[in-house]
């Protein structure tokens, strides 16, 4: 159930929240909460950090076209984290191939390091999925995944990077 309407990029930059999210290391194991607070930067400063796609995603709520991105067929176990503040997001062990052209998985690592708003873009009502540390866009949930969720997971590979499990 989505949580709020998402902000979009022409609203003032709001200062930094209390946030706790979920830590875990690239085998997917948790290592505990950590508290903090949100990912608070300037357009500019995200600018200089972020590739031009991944701002554009990230910042914008933009997509990159379907069947581009890295991660779509990527396979290597380890931990997706978020391309703006490294927050842990989503297990290999999650992915499924969809078939729609960007990485899908059926759950998050931990339901707190995400946030679900309600996305009312391009005249229809979508489930928008951010980053809960620095409010990135990182795709959008849809109730046609697999069991054991029912979930599909349609995030963007430019909003995220990647940590291999350690051998």
């Amino acid at each position: 159930m989505p949580e709020d309407t998402a902000r979009r990029p022409s609203e003032p930059t709001p200062p930094p929240k209390p946030v706790t999210v979920t830590e875990f290391n690239a085998r997917g194991e948790r290592v505990g909460e950590v508290a903090g607070q949100t990912v608070v930067k300037s357009e500019g400063e995200w600018r200089r950090q972020l590739t031009p796609l991944a701002f554009s995603v990230l910042r914008e709520h933009g997509t990159e076209l379907a069947f581009t991105g890295r991660y779509h067929k990527h396979q290597t176990p380890g931990i997706y984290r978020c391309a703006g503040c490294g927050n842990a997001l989503f297990h290999s062990g999650q992915k499924f191939d969809s078939g729609t052209g960007w990485p899908s998985f059926w759950a998050p690592l931990a339901e707190g390091n995400i946030k679900v708003a309600t996305d009312p873009s391009f005249g229809m009502l979508r489930d928008e999925v951010l980053c809960r540390k620095c409010g990135g866009h990182l795709g959008h949930v849809f109730p046609d995944g697999p069991e054991p969720t029912g979930l599909r997971y349609c995030i963007n590979s430019a909003a995220l990077s990647f940590t291999a499990a350690e051998e």
